[in-house]
């Protein structure tokens, strides 16, 4: 099985109480939404906090597609209720149109390609 990995970035509101709420809703993540994230084909999720900045990084395998997760999404009741309440926390990137959140990153560089050439 291939994996494939998407990073992603994020912003959140430049509060700090509303950062620590984040945090812990993070630390306490409802299992439904554990579920609907593995269902879909994502095996491994990381995401990493500078200051109000987010960064995801997404493994996913060959049957995994960002429109399949948002069709699934938007059929799941819960899933909605956990991401209404995550804009409480969280800003649209500068560009991003609305009502997107996480925003796909462009690789740049890769230090193993580097040394493939």
């Amino acid at each position: 099985m291939n994996t494939i990995r998407y990073c992603l970035a994020l912003d959140l509101k430049d509060d700090p109480q509303l950062i620590e709420e984040y945090e812990n809703y993070h630390r306490h993540v409802w299992p439904e939404i554990l579920k609907s994230i593995h269902n879909s084909g994502i095996h491994n999720m990381e995401i990493f906090r500078y200051s109000n900045r987010l960064f995801m990084v997404m493994e996913v395998d060959e049957n995994f597609s960002f429109e399949k997760k948002a069709h699934a999404d938007g059929s799941n009741p819960k899933v909605q209720e956990w991401e209404s309440l995550m804009w409480k926390y969280q800003k649209p990137l500068p560009g991003s149109q609305n009502g997107e959140k996480w925003m796909l990153m462009k690789k740049i560089f890769s230090l193993k390609e580097q040394f493939k050439k």
